[in-house]
């Protein structure tokens, strides 16, 4: 924990907890169209672009909390935790129905085949 003021004793003091986890994100300084989609975008370059977004999130280390913030608060467009606005619909919906699967592992495991590729989720 760090004390607030340099010299004079601590009154009050700031953890780690109180940080915002927006300052840790590897996203951070990165151009938002890499996140968000422009109104016309689709087909091939939004699987690119989003893709790409993805990959950032998926060394972060904030991406739980940032995913956390996404879904508790309905965040309807971006990238966000790694995962897109259809991810986010498509949970929200099973979470809808009872289900209650287990959200994408925050680094993709290779399917029992050895492929390489990860989990469908």
């Amino acid at each position: 924990m760090l004390p607030v003021g340099p010299s004079s004793p601590p009154t009050e003091e700031i953890t780690p907890r109180d940080r915002d986890w927006r300052e840790d994100a590897a996203c951070r300084g990165i151009e938002s169209s890499v996140f968000f989609s422009p109104d016309s975008e689709r087909g091939t370059a939004r699987a690119r672009r989003e893709s790409h977004a993805k990959q950032i999130c998926e060394g972060c280390a904030v991406l739980v909390q940032c995913r956390d913030h996404a879904l508790s608060t309905g965040e309807p467009y971006g990238v966000w935790g790694g995962m897109t606005e259809t991810d986010r619909r498509r949970h929200a919906r099973r979470l809808g129905r009872g289900e209650h699967r287990p959200l994408p592992p925050r680094h993709p495991r290779p399917t029992s085949a050895g492929t390489g590729d990860a989990a469908s989720w």
